[in-house]
């Protein structure tokens, strides 16, 4: 079972810049998507961005442009670069594996949740 540690997270001024990390383990293969979701307060935990072994990415709307997704392979690590931050980005931020990049984003990841890293932007 793979298993992830998110990290990075902390408090940041609208329009700041922080960087995530989440390390896997267990048995995790190569060919796996990673990606990373997010779940605000009252809300429903969404996708944010995934990308492939080989660096394919696919991102959602509100990120786009913003959030940048990179993967080590070597290490089983992933990592989302998140600039220009706005309030509404506040969230509990979490990582995951897919079957592919589109997938989870239309379907989900096939792991088990950690525990996540919390963002919080706030002037």
């Amino acid at each position: 079972q793979v298993q992830f540690v998110e990290s990075g997270g902390g408090l940041v001024q609208p329009g700041g810049s922080l960087r995530l990390s989440c390390a896997a383990s267990g048995s995790i293969l190569s060919g796996y998507a990673m990606g990373w979701y997010r779940q605000a307060p009252a809300k429903q935990r969404e996708f944010l961005a995934s990308i492939t072994s080989g660096g394919s990415t696919n991102y959602a709307d509100s990120v786009k442009g913003r959030f940048t997704i990179s993967r080590d392979n070597a290490k089983n690590t992933v990592y989302l670069q998140m600039n220009s931050l706005k309030p509404e980005d506040t969230a509990v931020y979490y990582c995951n594996i897919g079957v592919s990049v589109t997938a989870m984003r239309s379907v989900g990841p096939i792991g088990s949740w950690g525990q996540g890293t919390r963002v919080t932007v706030s002037s």
